[in-house]
């Protein structure tokens, strides 16, 4: 099974190209909807006793959670807790598209090089675009403004330094059509490579 590792910037279009992954029959597991899906169940008792006021109802207020993140330990700290349930629901994923005889696999993880995640995949997918078309994509987004767009993006490696790390780039700038050709020319270099043995 060939893992391919996908990746992106904020407004490069990473979660389109996930869903053309998807639409070419490929298993993609999304680290932003596993975090979601956690915030709902497993990582709630966490966060709740690392972070009081933050959760209500069962589920982690991310609004509440957002405002106590206002310095590096506290988001060491949720990082702590948030990773390894992250991994977990990884491990189980690839697990169960090894059962099911999957070729190739997508793991859609947005930190994958500031976090290391480039160690457990096979090659790396980086979705970009000029920084005008990311810049007016992120600030389109609801309750983004441009100085909150400057501390995420301040946050993340730079694009440039994500390409020349990349084995793949996708230009999403193009529009949807383009990006699905780039999506299946990626697909058709993989097809015969194979993976790396794990234990």
């Amino acid at each position: 099974m060939f893992i391919l590792g996908l990746t992106g910037s904020i407004g490069m279009g990473k979660s389109t190209t996930a869903r053309l992954f998807a639409e070419a029959g490929v298993p993609v597991h999304d680290a932003d909807a596993a975090v979601h899906r956690l915030y709902e169940g497993d990582a709630v008792a966490a966060i709740a006793a690392a972070f009081p006021g933050t959760t209500a109802g069962g589920m982690v207020d991310r609004a509440k959670l957002s405002r106590v993140l206002d310095d590096p330990a506290a988001i060491k700290r949720l990082e702590e807790i948030v990773h390894p349930l992250v991994r977990e629901s990884e491990k189980k994923f690839l697990v169960d598209a090894a059962a099911k005889a999957a070729r190739v696999v997508v793991l859609d993880i947005p930190l994958l090089f500031e976090t290391g995640g480039e160690a457990r995949v096979d090659a790396v997918v980086v979705v970009s675009a000029p920084a005008d078309v990311q810049r007016a994509r992120a600030l389109e987004r609801p309750g983004m403004t441009a100085a909150k767009l400057d501390v995420i993006m301040a946050k993340q490696m730079a694009d440039s330094d994500k390409r020349a790390r990349a084995h793949f780039v996708v230009d999403s700038s193009r529009g949807v059509d383009s990006a699905r050709a780039q999506v299946h020319g990626i697909l058709r270099a993989v097809a015969s490579l194979p993976g790396r043995q794990r234990t």
